[in-house]
């Protein structure tokens, strides 16, 4: 705008016209046309009342005021439009002249359209300072330049990613080098971060790639599981920045940037072999990094980080997150989940139930309904092993599970020694014990069948032809009834022994021919 005040005051000292159009960039002819006006309007400094630039031009050239015949752009629309790709302004200035003559209105020129687009377009541009609270925030995010590190068979180069994360406040900044950008490397950047910081912040603040952010959602998004239970591992709240909305991470999107050339392009003509030597030299150039100081206020991202920061940051817990994986199974029949080819039990209660299942280096775990419903050492070596839990199991199942041979032992002594020898006999027949359990469990029933004292019997008739009886060979007995006979002669030869001791040698009647 015009500098209507100060024309007005130095042409009252006697400066001249060209010293005012100088003074006041602007030209002679708008300094003349001003102190024309100022006398036709009987205007002269000092002012009588204070008036400002926007006043006086309403006093001395009321025409500027005046609405404008021409029609007004809508420029809202022209910014919607021009952020689409291949727009331009003289594409959308070509369009509102056609609308314009549709209308029967008279479109602005070209620059005048400009202009008007141009003061709507500053005013979406205004930017603000926001003091963030020491320990509130560590936004992290993956630098777009990759580091390089040789193959030592093939000589080829590998890329390596970048990761950067930096505290708002401070903005003391940490970064390593990793061969992927999968889940196990993104979380494990984010564990060493936080070693690294000595503390965690109360907000998390990543962007919405699928290692952080599952399903994106301007208003809920949801986080991927690992990544959400390891921040209710550190206590800390994920809240992803908004889908193209660099702004809301500023600080680590210009930390990307300095450290790729701080530290990324610095190392480019050193040599690495190996992720270790990568990192080693990353975190010599990380430190000259931090302690550089700020260009424009004291201090340096360290010396603020210890001084304000640090301190404010929750303290890490007692033992670090375990990076764990997450997989949903359904229980099978045998009551069993299926996790890298190794079975697991679970309560057989939850048969044909989908479980969640958290995986880590040394435990395996299983959730319904966010609930544990059962927890295994992890197995490894051959596959296909069980890991079984006998509580797991359904009450007939269990029972059969308790069977050894100390309880047959047991049982088959309750009987009787001959049914005990047995059974040793029949265990000790098979190169593994187990495969004669089946076999004792079906001697034993016998005595149901037979009752106790013939089973006895039967053991003690088979072992008189063996000292190694069969099932089968007790079976037989007892079928034919050849454990009565035993019985029998037994019988016999009390009744004899008893005869003879009380009458001693006595010829029956069949010595006599008789046959009373």
């Amino acid at each position: 705008m015009t500098k209507y005040r100060e024309i007005l005051r130095l042409h009252s000292q006697g400066i001249s016209q060209r010293g005012i159009a100088s003074s006041c960039q602007c030209s002679r002819n708008t300094v003349a046309s001003v102190l024309k006006r100022a006398d036709e309007c009987g205007i002269s400094w000092p002012f009588q009342k204070d008036l400002h630039d926007d006043e006086l031009q309403n006093i001395l050239l009321p025409e500027k005021n005046l609405p404008t015949s021409r029609k007004i752009p809508d420029c809202e629309y022209i910014h919607r439009e021009m952020a689409k790709n291949g727009v331009t302004l003289s594409l959308l200035w070509s369009e509102y002249c056609e609308q314009c003559r549709l209308s029967n209105e008279i479109p602005l020129m070209y620059s005048q359209f400009c202009r008007y687009y141009r003061k709507y377009a500053n005013t979406k541009k205004a930017t603000m300072h926001i003091n963030h609270k020491p320990g509130e925030q560590l936004e992290v995010d993956w630098a777009g330049q990759t580091a390089k590190i040789i193959d030592n068979v093939t000589g080829k180069f590998i890329d390596a990613y970048v990761f950067v994360s930096v505290l708002s406040c401070s903005q003391y900044s940490y970064a390593e080098a990793f061969l992927s950008q999968n889940q196990e490397c993104w979380i494990t950047a984010h564990v060493n971060a936080y070693k690294f910081f000595g503390g965690v912040t109360r907000i998390l603040i990543p962007d919405n790639l699928k290692t952080g952010v599952e399903k994106i959602s301007w208003y809920n998004p949801v986080i991927n599981k690992t990544y959400h239970e390891m921040a209710e591992h550190y206590n800390t709240a994920v809240i992803p920045a908004r889908v193209r909305r660099p702004k809301d991470k500023p600080n680590v999107e210009g930390s990307v940037g300095i450290i790729s050339t701080w530290i990324i392009a610095s190392l480019r003509n050193q040599e690495f072999f190996s992720l270790r030597e990568l990192n080693e030299s990353i975190r010599t150039k990380l430190y000259e990094f931090n302690s550089k100081h700020f260009q424009k206020k004291p201090g340096s991202r360290l010396s603020v980080f210890l001084e304000e920061e640090k301190s404010a940051l929750i303290p890490l817990p007692a033992a670090p997150y375990e990076l764990a994986t997450w997989k949903t199974v359904t229980v099978q029949f045998n009551y069993h989940i299926s996790v890298e080819k190794m079975h697991y039990s679970v309560p057989y209660e939850y048969i044909k139930h989908k479980v969640d299942v958290r995986i880590t280096k040394n435990i395996v775990e299983v959730f319904f309904n966010n609930h544990r419903i059962a927890s295994h050492v992890k197995l490894h070596g051959r596959q296909g092993q069980y890991s079984t839990i006998v509580e797991h199991m359904p009450e007939n199942h269990q029972k059969y599970t308790t069977w050894n041979s100390e309880r047959f032992i047991s049982w088959a002594e309750s009987i009787g020694s001959n049914t005990a020898l047995t059974v040793k006999a029949i265990l000790s027949l098979h190169r593994i014990e187990q495969q004669g359990y089946k076999s004792c469990m079906a001697l034993l029933k016998l005595a149901d069948k037979y009752s106790v004292s013939r089973l006895e019997a039967a053991c003690k008739k088979a072992l008189s032809y063996t000292p190694s009886p069969s099932y089968k060979s007790v079976q037989t007995i007892l079928k034919t009834g050849q454990d009565k006979i035993i019985d029998e002669e037994i019988k016999a030869s009390d009744v004899k022994s008893s005869n003879s001791t009380a009458f001693g040698f006595t010829r029956g009647s069949g010595y006599y021919g008789g046959n009373k």
